[in-house]
């Protein structure tokens, strides 16, 4: 008990030295400068909480262990979560609410803003998942490809006059290149130094586009970014014929191009995540996992590990560009600044907070991480804190995510029903 209390006393002592700049003290306006206000109730809350939770955190492990052994219980806990038992049932329901939320009451434009900016995380996690969850490969600049694909349309739309649909598969290329040219540095690194080398990667994008003005406009972004059309159709406030309202004889709206994008980076993600389930099954899919688990042994068996990290960038790089386009397309106007690196550690938050490996997991957290800054907005400068609270919170009680899933996706008892098919339908 008495190890217990000491715990949870240097808990509240490093909250104390954390919360006395942050929440003892509050600035207010003395005549024409500032002064500093005391506030040693919120500061004490505060640290007696943090002493209170620390100490009922580890009266529960003490009794879990005291229960199961303390050798078992060191063990890490790799069983299949809630979620992942019910994935078969919530799959559907995020899916059907996706696709009728335009269309659910009270629902305006705010709530569909909203619902395209977390599809687009979700593609985006779904896109650096291949990389990180399934290949292992640890990527701190994901963020440059969603750059290559936003100003790769830019350009190809100013340039050579392309619309967003010739565009778009051109995107994905392009990124896919620059996936491959990242791959090849990095073939022989892994880990922390392989973290290092994707950073500087992502790094030195946005620093090329920041300094060369004459291609990407440096600091001032390019606008004038044309918008996608309805299969020719453009969304026009004037009406008349050759628009979208004068083709279905309706009055001209502000919310249809909003809805139209909606749906679009809904369709982007769904086959983000078909290609990405049909991949898993695929050879090469099986290869990304075998590198995951053990480098050595996928070499041991064969396995090209250069080929297998090549093609786990490409195809994660590739899902960046396309979102990159969408982003350009939908905001009109794009700048280094929205290409930082503070990005990449979103994505890649949202990709180990909701389990590396799981669809449905970083669907999930996208969900909970992007609307969780609106749900907290009215919380002003403790929005941040009480989010990064519940991270940590996350991350102590599910370490492998929310949905953990790193089951291979075909096990020994999958090859053993299809070997057993073969066999009777041989003998048949």
């Amino acid at each position: 008990m008495a190890h217990i209390v000491k715990d949870a006393g240097l808990a509240a002592l490093v909250a104390l030295g954390v919360g006395a700049p942050l929440l003892g003290l509050k600035t207010e306006a003395a005549g024409r400068g500032l002064t500093l206000v005391p506030r040693p109730g919120l500061l004490l809350a505060a640290v007696a909480a943090v002493f209170l939770g620390r100490l009922l955190f580890c009266l529960f492990l003490a009794g879990r262990e005291a229960k199961a052994g303390r050798a078992v219980e060191a063990l890490p806990r790799i069983g299949p979560s809630p979620l992942a038992r019910v994935g078969r049932m919530v799959a559907p329901v995020l899916l059907a609410l996706a696709l009728f939320l335009p269309l659910l009451p009270g629902v305006g434009r705010y709530e569909i803003d909203l619902g395209t900016l977390v599809l687009t995380y979700v593609m985006l996690g779904w896109g650096l998942n291949i990389v990180v969850g399934l290949a292992g490969l640890l990527d701190l600049g994901y963020v440059a490809f969603y750059a290559v694909g936003a100003y790769g349309y830019a350009l190809m739309a100013k340039f050579l006059d392309l619309s967003f649909w010739a565009a778009l598969p051109l995107t994905g290329l392009i990124a896919a290149a620059w996936g491959i040219l990242l791959g090849f540095p990095v073939l022989r690194l892994r880990g922390d130094y392989l973290a290092i080398v994707t950073l500087a990667f992502g790094e030195i994008i946005r620093v090329v586009l920041l300094n060369w003005t004459t291609l990407t406009g440096g600091p001032n972004g390019m606008s004038g970014i044309p918008r996608p059309t309805f299969f020719g159709l453009p969304f026009s406030m004037a009406g008349g014929e050759g628009t979208f309202a004068g083709f279905f004889g309706i009055e001209p709206s502000p919310l249809h191009r909003i809805v139209f994008l909606y749906y679009l980076i809904l369709v982007l993600a769904l086959i983000t995540n078909l290609v990405t389930l049909r991949l898993r099954r695929h050879p090469i899919g099986r290869a990304w996992e075998a590198l995951r688990e053990d480098e050595i042994a996928a070499r041991a068996l064969g396995l090209s590990v250069v080929a297998v990290k090549l093609t786990a960038f490409a195809t994660g790089a590739m899902f960046g560009g396309f979102a990159g386009a969408f982003f350009a397309t939908r905001q009109g106007f794009i700048s280094p600044e929205s290409f930082t690196f503070i990005e990449s550690a979103l994505i890649l938050a949202i990709v180990v907070l909701g389990g590396m490996g799981s669809q449905l997991g970083v669907a999930i957290a996208a969900t909970l991480m992007i609307g969780g800054f609106e749900v907290f907005r009215g919380l002003d400068e403790y929005r941040m804190l009480v989010f990064g609270l519940a991270m940590v919170a996350i991350m102590v009680w599910r370490p492998r995510g929310l949905v953990a899933s790193r089951e291979p996706s075909v096990s020994l008892g999958t090859q053993r029903a299809i070997a057993a098919e073969h066999v009777a339908e041989g003998r048949g």
